[in-house]
């Protein structure tokens, strides 16, 4: 579910690029390194999602993702929607691997 969600947020964190440029007067080059910086980012830490670090980043990137909001105000909104749908991925994942763990271990006791 995490990766679905930075999926979703990789495209959306891109489309912000010409936002920047048009709205925001972001210079162009600028621009271009945030958006699709953090679109590309999105995108690999999606399919990295194994070990417990990649999780901290996604967390991280949801932090910036609501700070992009100081340039695009529409971001304060949509990042903090961005960070809900994360958290409830993230929470959720690791109740379902633990009632998981807690069914195979009763399982395998008799």
């Amino acid at each position: 579910m995490c990766a679905a969600i930075l999926s979703l947020e990789g495209v959306t964190l891109g489309l912000t690029t010409p936002v920047l440029i048009s709205i925001a007067g972001v210079d162009t080059s600028t621009a271009l390194w945030v958006g699709l910086g953090l679109a590309v980012a999105c995108f690999v830490l999606a399919g990295m999602l194994r070990g417990e670090w990649a999780y901290a980043l996604g967390w991280v990137l949801q932090v910036v993702a609501i700070g992009l909001g100081f340039l695009i105000p529409m971001m304060f909104a949509l990042g903090a929607v961005f960070a809900m749908l994360w958290g409830t991925a993230y929470f959720l994942g690791r109740k379902i691997e633990r009632d998981r763990a807690a069914a195979y271990a009763n399982g395998h006791q008799t």
